[in-house]
Parts: structure tokens; sequence; C-alpha cells
């Protein structure tokens, strides 16, 4: 269907580069890379330059560590929403998050996303989607509370409870008054999954496809990738542009990523091999 995030639309057979932007010292990718605000806004003026149609922000690591406050949150993402706003009008901002109060600040910046990392945790979190009209991200956390690491979780069926749960938050969402088409799940690789768990994701996505809302994959170098291929978090590309492909036959439709190039010449490939997208040119044995 027709994707509307905040002020912007995107058609039902486009696909989307959601690249993150990190403004926490202790990310588990760039180790801090960009906190400091001006490499973080030399962050987005780089991804946006790559193509990326979204940009995602988030305040705080999503596994384990030092206490952030939903002050301290609020200080390293509110008014840098409102900066990348003022330079990049068109561009989509997503922030992760999975406070209500946070989300309100984001919003009063100019978010158009609400991206509820830990799945529903904070229920106002709907209501404040609604209140500004920004799209939300409902996510499978498997009832886990916020930056808890999974131990040992077990599911009957991992990718049953992801669509059960993912959808059970989108009614919610509806309940709440955010716009069906502002809606989209996210089976949420890595959180409340082990490696064998995400990989069943990965394989069946099209169950979650099937469902009729538009779908989010979070694949990029993460524990899943690097446990498969036994590979630090700087080695893990190509196993994750793999996924990537997996989930792009499938049908996925946004793509949150650290490397922006390469995923969308995965995914364009892929989808014009499953025949979703004409190729750019295509000359060879016609002159």
């Amino acid at each position: 269907m027709t994707l509307r995030l905040g002020r912007h639309e995107f058609a039902d057979d486009e696909t989307l580069m959601m690249a993150i932007v990190n403004r926490t010292p202790d990310s588990f990718y760039d180790r801090g890379a960009t906190y400091a605000e001006d490499a973080a806004f030399e962050r987005v003026e780089k991804v946006v330059a790559d193509g990326a149609e979204i940009v995602d922000i988030g305040g705080v690591r999503a596994g384990y560590g030092p206490a952030v406050s939903a002050e301290e949150e609020i200080g390293r993402v509110a008014s840098f929403v409102g900066r990348v706003r003022a330079a990049y009008p068109g561009l989509v901002i997503s922030v992760d998050t999975w406070r209500s109060e946070v989300a309100r600040a984001v919003c009063g910046e100019g978010a158009d996303v609400l991206n509820d990392a830990w799945g529903g945790h904070d229920p106002a979190l709907m209501d404040v989607a609604a209140e500004f009209d920004a799209a939300v991200i409902c996510t499978h956390t498997g009832g886990l509370k916020p930056r808890t690491d999974p131990y040992r979780i077990e599911y009957d069926d991992v990718v049953r409870s992801a669509i059960d749960a993912t959808l059970a938050l989108a009614e919610r969402a509806l309940a709440a008054g955010v716009a069906r088409e502002s809606i989209v799940i996210d089976p949420a690789h890595d959180f409340a999954k082990n490696t064998f768990h995400s990989l069943e994701v990965t394989r069946r996505l099209g169950e979650m496809v099937a469902t009729g809302w538009p779908v989010l994959v979070s694949l990029s170098n993460k524990d899943f990738v690097g446990e498969t291929l036994d590979l630090p978090a700087k080695e893990r590309l190509t196993g994750t542009l793999a996924a990537t492909a997996v989930c792009a036959l499938a049908g996925a439709r946004i793509y949150r990523v650290h490397e922006v190039v390469e995923t969308r010449q995965t995914v364009d490939m892929v989808s014009s091999i499953a025949g979703r997208r004409p190729p750019q040119r295509a000359i060879r044995g016609l002159q």
C-alpha cells in the first residue's frame, strides 16, 4: 500500500533506505564515532548524498549499557532533529526511541517517524504519533523490557510470535488514531532472539510481508550475521547483504542500514530479478 511517513508519501513499489545515525557514545558498530553533534551531522550529509530517503536518529544504545534518562536522551536527539529538519526539508526523519516524552520532543522538532524499538513498552508513544500525524514502527521484542539482552528465550514459532505481536501493535496504533498508511511492522532481528531465531525470521519474512503491512528490516552488521559467519562487527557487510537479498526477494519495504550504497544496489538488483523494477538501462543484444 502507499506509505506515508509524516509529510512524505511513497508508492507501494518503492523501497527505502533508512540510514542509522547514532548520537550515542557506545553503539555496537561505530563505538561513538557520531556521538558529537557535528560528527552526527556529517554522517547525515554523507548518507543523504549516498541516497538515503530516511535517517534514523538514536540517542540510547539498543542493548545493555549505562542508564540514560529521558532528559539526557532528549538532549542528545531533539535539537539535532531540528537542525537536520532545517537543513533537509525533504528528508524523512525517524527517531529510535521507546519513550513518549522523547517522542513528543522530537516530533515538536519535526520528526516524521517514531521507531518504537521496544515494542509498545510505553503505550503513550502511540498517542504522540497520532497527535503529530507521525508514522510509527511496530517491533517484536518478545515482551522484554527496554535494553534487555535475550537469554535462553524460546518460542513455539518465532515468526508467528513476531506476526501476532506486531499486528497487535499495529491495531493499537490504529485505535490511538495513527493513520493506517503510516504504520510499519518490524520483526526486529536480534531483539529477544538468538541467532537461530533471526535466521528463521529472515528465511520466512514473506509471511510477515503477506500480512499486508509494510515491513522494515534492521539487519545491518547484527550479531546473528556475526555469529553465523564468526566475524566481528566491522567484517559483516557481505553477510548483511546476503540477508538483505533474502528479505528483498520476500518484499521488505524499508532497510535500516549502516552502508547505504551497498544496500541500495543489493535491493535494486533483487527487485529487478523479481520483476518489480526495470533495469536502469538495457541495451545488450538490442543494438
